[in-house]
């Protein structure tokens, strides 16, 4: 064929590509940017990015206090092999029922407790009340099932609550829906019920029903200011609005979780069950996730196998850097006493939220990196905070499509400063901007990225 032969396509984008990264070689790194406005407004999708609404109400402590201690404790701890030890063994209640008789708990002291976790950097507290088989850890008038039958003769539940109170801590409280020692419980062998009524039980829904509420009432009324209601097990599937309106009435501050008798106050994800903080840049609503220091239980168990700190330290950053709360269980003995294993563990994990809280509390989500899936940003007037949720590739961070220089790059949790650049890079061939922000020199080889955090700062409000 005659003529010129034209070159198009491709060849001619790979050119123009070429002439444009040699363009920004001469140039040398762009200028500061001057106001962090302008880092938002070169990150697309970041706009509509929305943290959780507030309440608007005394319960927004929720928003403020972020990480929280959880507590399994009950006449489980005894045997200490699992919270839900008649449940998984199938034990009947006469073989339980001997266990009243052996909680004394010695070495229990509340005072204890809450100094523990606030050197944990923990800033709430929720303790069983009820779990599922139905023993009560307060002096409760609704069956003598409970605390003060045992040699202990004393409420678990009044001590702890007026320990966080001297110490200004929040104080929840869990209780399970499931009871598998009420006689009008009606059990039909759903998730943690017996498989049928036991001898001398008469299943009456209704009647169960105003048990648990006046349960629910004696815990809101005479136990000083609560922050919150744990509820869990609602196998049946019953609902009703009046629990919630009874418990705001009768303490505003407390937020209510979603595994009760209506949607609740906040969504409660479960260790790694549920993977919805693995997929969302943040949370559109009030979330707590909730996990264990063990592997196997909740309660306190003889021969636990622990989670690695890096494993909870790594769940608990993917949670809180997308908006939610974390609440870190630990189990006590049967003596009132942390194994030193959990008390290692959460005293690690506090060490680490110390480090980087400035990051996750009283900021909003930041710009979206498109291109980094296991990047989140939070932001804070001219700060973002880059939270580095998986092991890293290479001792760089390549933060697309950021393409403007912070005043400095810190990685929060050695204090190092980082040194970056605004590059022009092969593997952002056709992209734009075909250029991005680069945070160098990661000390890569110390360790898996587990938990980092890197702040970005940006000129103050210059024009």
């Amino acid at each position: 064929m005659a003529g010129k032969i034209r070159l198009e396509g491709p060849i001619m984008q790979r050119r123009d590509w070429l002439r444009t990264m040699a363009a920004a070689a001469v140039a040398g790194p762009p200028r500061a940017i001057a106001s962090a406005r302008e880092v938002l407004g070169q990150a697309p999708a970041s706009a509509g990015l929305r943290g959780p609404a507030r309440f608007g109400d005394g319960r927004d402590w929720f928003f403020q206090k972020r990480f929280g201690l959880f507590v399994h404790w009950g006449l489980y701890a005894i045997p200490g092999w699992h919270e839900q030890h008649m449940y998984r063994l199938g034990w009947t209640r006469d073989q339980y029922r001997p266990l009243l008789q052996q909680f004394n708990p010695r070495r229990f002291d509340p005072a204890r407790w809450v100094e523990m976790a606030e050197s944990a950097g923990m800033e709430y507290l929720c303790v069983t009340s009820k779990h599922i088989d139905g023993f009560c850890m307060w002096d409760t008038r609704e069956t003598s099932f409970n605390v003060m039958h045992t040699p202990y003769r004393k409420d678990v539940i009044r001590q702890i609550a007026e320990a966080c109170h001297r110490r200004a801590m929040p104080f929840e409280f869990y209780y399970s829906v499931v009871d598998e020692w009420h006689p009008n419980y009606p059990n039909t062998g759903r998730p943690y019920e017996f498989k049928s009524p036991q001898p001398g039980d008469q299943p009456d829904l209704p009647r169960y029903v105003e048990y648990v509420k006046r349960q629910i009432r004696e815990l809101c009324t005479d136990y000083g200011e609560i922050h919150g209601v744990w509820f869990d097990g609602n196998v049946l599937k019953y609902r009703d609005p009046s629990f919630r309106e009874m418990i705001h009435s009768l303490q505003p501050k407390a937020v209510i979780n979603n595994r009760g008798f209506d949607e609740g106050d906040y969504d409660t994800p479960e260790r790694d069950y549920d993977k919805s903080a693995d997929s969302k840049i943040v949370f559109d609503k009030p979330v707590e996730a909730c996990e264990s220091v063990g592997y196997q239980s909740w309660g306190y168990r003889k021969d636990e196998d622990y989670y690695l700190p890096e494993y909870l330290i790594r769940s608990m950053h993917k949670v809180m850097a997308r908006g939610g709360n974390y609440l870190l269980n630990a189990g006590p003995t049967a003596d009132g006493d942390f194994p030193r294993e959990s008390l290692d563990l959460l005293a690690r994990v506090g060490r680490w939220y110390r480090t980087v809280k400035e990051s996750l509390v009283d900021v909003g989500p930041g710009p979206r990196l498109s291109d980094a899936p296991n990047v989140i940003t939070t932001q804070r007037t001219n700060i973002i905070y880059v939270h580095l949720l998986s092991p890293l590739a290479t001792s760089s961070v390549f933060l697309h499509p950021l393409d403007r220089m912070p005043v400095e790059a810190v990685l929060m949790n050695t204090g190092q400063r980082l040194a970056c650049d605004v590059a022009a890079l092969p593997r952002l061939f056709n992209r734009k901007p075909p250029r991005c922000l680069r945070l160098r020199g990661l000390p890569a080889d110390t360790g898996s990225a587990t938990g980092w955090v890197v702040r970005l700062r940006y000129p103050a409000g210059a024009r």
